[in-house]
């Protein structure tokens, strides 16, 4: 058996009169092999159900049977009719006490409560936006690593077939990694909203009976305390999502350009196929399912784009913060308890930074989160409520991550730049008065007592063209 992948060498290699040259030559030179191992390749992938909907790089097929699985097996109680109301409930008393709060309207047209099951099926549309890039990126990357780098023409007609198939496991296993992670993550959320992405359908903020009864675990805090609160927290990431027209599209935008960067390290895939029987798909399957973790590389792009994640992340957390601390202050004993509950839950690393860094290999930095909310305090005491909600107008007039690091100069340097509708236009008029009138001085005083206007004549009609002389 050839320890090059699938019997085929590299173009450049050394030794070449001791490889075989032709790929069937190094499984035995045995064409009904070589078919064999085709149909046995492709009954593998049939069973892991390779592809899913969609017919994207990822099987989200198999990620969502995985991800079902791991939450069944641990235990996920149906949603009853009681809690059921009271998520509801929550939910209605969360949007009035949010209406006191902030100028942006309520977002939520249905309030639903889930099992884990369902906010895997529910959210699992925008996971695949999320993480279709990046695994598309690591697929091909794969498929070019296994099918043995560049091949000659005839070698790679007759290889496509089986290099295809490779993609697709990949695929697969791609899919059962995120599988693996949303699991997780379904076990450890209370809502929809816990990692700061619009993952809910449109018009939809959902609690998690299962989640609110974790959270609330240990806090000495009424379970009524626990969902009310974790309720003005879904409400108002809700009403950001719902009328924040760009902040959708400008997140998952942010995701999508770090994929478009992306570079993956293959050496740990080469070094793993290296010399395996690929007449024995079992053993392909086993290399790739083992221990190969394909890192991103860092690369200028990606940390632009990360930054930009990051930061946006950051103020939609500290936004959400400030409201609901807000609306919840002196109505919930147990607010600051649960406040600092969901601090030290993103400062040990929640679920956020651990699916991101799992999925798409982006990290969250938990001080950001702390120091958008000081920013977001800082202007709400000095512009008002309404003030504060203003810079979620346009991407442009959010704070930038060098803004995050002095909070207190951004909102006091608004000041002179309030906004494009409070801008003094007078201001600029008399700029360009200012920088015309070199032009003109030349000009009247060669006209002298006439005091000719130039052509277009003077403000309010005093001048036009052909006059002689000042009007009477």
């Amino acid at each position: 058996m050839s320890d090059t992948p699938f019997g085929f060498n590299r173009p450049g290699d050394g030794d070449d009169d001791d490889r075989p040259q032709d790929p069937f030559k190094g499984m035995g030179g045995d064409m009904a092999q070589f078919a064999d191992m085709l149909h046995r390749f492709a009954d593998m992938i049939g069973a892991q159900g390779a592809g899913g909907e969609g017919g994207g790089p990822l099987n989200w097929d198999l990620a969502k049977n995985i991800a079902r699985h791991t939450v069944v097996e641990q235990g996920d109680p149906s949603v009853v009719d009681t809690e059921r109301r009271q998520v509801e409930e929550a939910l209605r008393l969360a949007e009035l006490w949010l209406d006191e709060r902030t100028t942006l309207p309520a977002g939520i047209r249905a309030p639903q409560a889930w099992s884990r099951s369902e906010w895997i099926e529910q959210t699992l549309p925008v996971w695949a936006k999320v993480c279709d890039p990046i695994a598309s990126r690591m697929v091909d990357s794969m498929g070019g690593a296994l099918g043995g780098g560049e091949m000659p023409a005839e070698m790679q007609a007759m290889a496509g077939p089986l290099i295809g198939m490779v993609k697709q496991m990949a695929g697969a296993m791609v899919g059962g990694q995120a599988g693996q992670a949303l699991g997780g993550l379904a076990r450890e959320v209370t809502g929809s909203a816990d990692v700061g992405l619009p993952l809910a359908p449109d018009g939809v903020g959902a609690l998690l009976p299962a989640g609110v009864e974790a959270f609330g675990e240990g806090l000495e805090v009424s379970l009524d305390e626990v969902r009310l609160y974790l309720a003005l927290r879904e409400a108002a990431h809700q009403r950001l999502f719902a009328h924040v027209p760009w902040l959708r599209s400008h997140l998952l935008g942010a995701v999508e350009e770090y994929a478009r960067g992306i570079t993956v390290d293959l050496s740990g895939i080469e070094q793993a196929v290296q010399g395996l029987d690929m007449s024995n798909p079992e053993a392909i399957q086993e290399a790739l399912g083992g221990e190969i973790q394909l890192q991103p590389e860092e690369t200028p792009r990606q940390k632009a784009a990360l930054a930009r994640l990051e930061t946006t992340l950051a103020l939609v957390e500290g936004w959400v913060d400030t409201v609901v601390n807000e609306a919840a202050q002196g109505r919930l004993p147990g607010s600051v308890k649960l406040a600092e509950a969901v601090r030290r839950r993103r400062a040990t690393g929640g679920p956020a930074e651990r699916t991101f860094a799992t999925l798409v290999g982006l990290e969250l930095r938990p001080r950001r989160l702390r120091e958008a909310a000081a920013l977001w305090r800082s202007l709400t005491e000095a512009r008002g409520t309404e003030g504060r909600d203003a810079v979620w107008e346009h991407p442009d007039l959010l704070p930038t991550s060098d803004d995050l690091d002095d909070p207190e100069g951004f909102v006091h340097g608004r000041d002179e730049i309030e906004g494009l509708s409070d801008i003094d236009l007078s201001k600029l008029t008399r700029g360009l008065d200012e920088d015309e009138k070199p032009d003109e001085k030349p000009d009247e005083k060669e006209s002298g007592d006439a005091g000719e206007e130039p052509d277009g004549g003077g403000p309010g009609g005093e001048r036009g063209p052909g006059d002689e002389g000042p009007r009477a």
